[in-house]
């Protein structure tokens, strides 16, 4: 992730005498360059272009796994970082005091890193705060705890939908699972005392039911209660709707990737949170899948392992529910649930096959912006792209342009998918092309813009939504 240059000149010489006025102070610029430090335990790193243009770009990156090492980051990949700095704009990011669901010392740690900026560098004109991911709902989060360091915001991928919703969203995944296709095993679903054997277990059941019609049909299920999308692979065309075989195979894909975060990395936030924060206690999973787009999916799947849907919705219904610890909650609640109340413009860009933070997260954070009357601040931007954070760095740039138009002029530009597509088009290769972010691939893409309403958030939780 991420990167920051070069930037201007500097000196500020203040003179003063005893016996006359002072002269007028003139406010230092700082020295262009590629900066690193720490502050705390957290590392971070700053890059200054050779004609900064007063706006700082702070950064935060995405989830790092329990114990993995810090690292400071300040973009998402080099050729947005180096367009981004060539158009005058300073990055800093920091890496975190820890590692896992760390969005806590994640505020703290950046607000840090923006009074060191202003201290050891110079103070912004403006600050935007953008990220990936986790680093996505830690944007959000800076941006309504503290909106007057900020003047936009550009979460991507972002868990929108607040920490609660989601990680209840995880415990949905693992109790069907459970429930369905593994009733006798010792898997916990939560107060997960062993994070690594007990995804290990998940992983091996889950390729056992992966190699029956019938496990393939429950798989099926348990990835529509979570708007697990049929499609995984960023470089293969989406599967046709009537394609049932091809979209569960990806399903299962993403049930592969989520559990981890289920089974292994929850135990990482119950420590954090000293409980358990998800429950799923009076929760109808019938009226889940009637809402779910793979709805249909699921049923054909079902006919034709012939198993009785009906049945399995009964026994997901009937199975004795989990109840959560309420400081637990609170604590997730904290770390971050959404008002809606952005107060500046945002801008945001998902993928619609994105099954590790679902599309759904815009759609709830859509939901609770409107209902705070904040509508007018946000924009909504979808790529027609699977996976996880897969943008290249012409969408991701144009995103950034549709926000640096808005604090400039005061107005909305035009944000349907038509005019983001000409947007990033009007980039040339050098940003439609070449190394595609997170994916490791190098490849040429078009701009995928596509103009997409999500379906509702399946768990939605925010601060209109009553404690359980």
């Amino acid at each position: 992730m991420r990167r920051l240059l070069t930037g201007l000149l500097a000196v500020a010489i203040v003179a003063c005498s005893a016996s006359a006025a002072p002269t007028a102070t003139k406010a230092a610029a700082p020295k262009p360059g590629a900066y690193t430090g720490t502050i705390g335990r957290a590392l971070y790193k700053v890059d200054i272009p050779a004609h900064w243009n007063g706006t700082l770009l702070l950064y935060s990156h995405g989830y790092a796994a329990p114990g993995s090492t810090l690292n400071a980051t300040n973009s998402g990949d080099p050729a947005t970082a180096q367009w981004l700095l060539g158009q005058g704009y300073a990055l800093a990011g920091s890496s975190y005091s820890s590692t896992g669901w760390a969005l806590a010392d994640a505020f703290n740690d950046q607000l840090a890193l923006l009074d060191e900026f202003g201290k050891r560098f110079a103070k912004p004109s403006r600050t935007v705060a953008w990220g990936h991911s986790l680093g996505g709902i830690i944007t959000a989060g800076l941006v309504q705890l503290h909106p007057e360091r900020f003047a936009g915001a550009v979460p991507m991928c972002g868990v929108l939908g607040g920490s609660v919703g989601n990680w209840n969203g995880a415990l949905d995944l693992g109790f069907a699972f459970k429930t369905l296709l593994a009733p006798a095993s010792a898997l916990q679903l939560v107060r997960i005392t062993d994070g690594k054997a007990n995804n290990d277990l998940a992983q091996g059941l889950l390729r056992s039911a992966q190699a029956t019609p019938a496990g393939q049909a429950r798989l099926s299920l348990v990835a529509a209660l979570g708007q697990l999308p049929g499609w995984f692979n960023p470089l293969a065309p989406e599967p046709a709707a009537a394609d049932l075989t091809a979209q569960e195979s990806n399903q299962a894909q993403w049930i592969q990737t989520d559990f981890s975060y289920e089974f292994a990395h929850r135990a990482e936030l119950e420590s954090r949170a000293s409980g358990n924060p998800s429950w799923n206690t009076g929760f109808d999973y019938g009226a889940e899948l009637a809402a779910s787009p793979a709805r249909d999916e699921v049923a054909g799947l079902y006919q034709r392992a012939g198993l009785d849907l009906t049945a399995d919705l009964a026994a997901l219904r009937d199975a004795p529910r989990i109840a959560a610890d309420a400081a637990a909650v609170a604590y997730l609640a904290r770390n971050v649930t959404f008002d809606g109340k952005l107060g500046l413009p945002v801008v945001t860009l998902h993928s619609t096959g994105d099954g590790l933070v679902v599309a759904a997260n815009e759609r709830a954070y859509q939901d609770v912006v409107q209902a705070a009357g904040d509508g007018g601040q946000l924009r909504q931007a979808f790529v027609h792209r699977a996976n996880h954070c897969i943008f290249t760095p012409a969408e991701q740039v144009a995103a950034f342009q549709v926000l640096f138009e808005r604090l400039d002029k005061g107005g909305w530009p035009a944000t349907d998918a038509a005019a983001l597509n000409a947007r990033s088009l009007a980039l040339g290769d050098a940003l439609n092309g070449g190394g595609l972010p997170g994916s490791g691939l190098r490849v040429k893409l078009g701009p995928s813009f596509v103009d997409y309403q999500p379906a509702a958030f399946p768990r939605q939780f925010d601060t209109r939504t009553a404690r359980p």
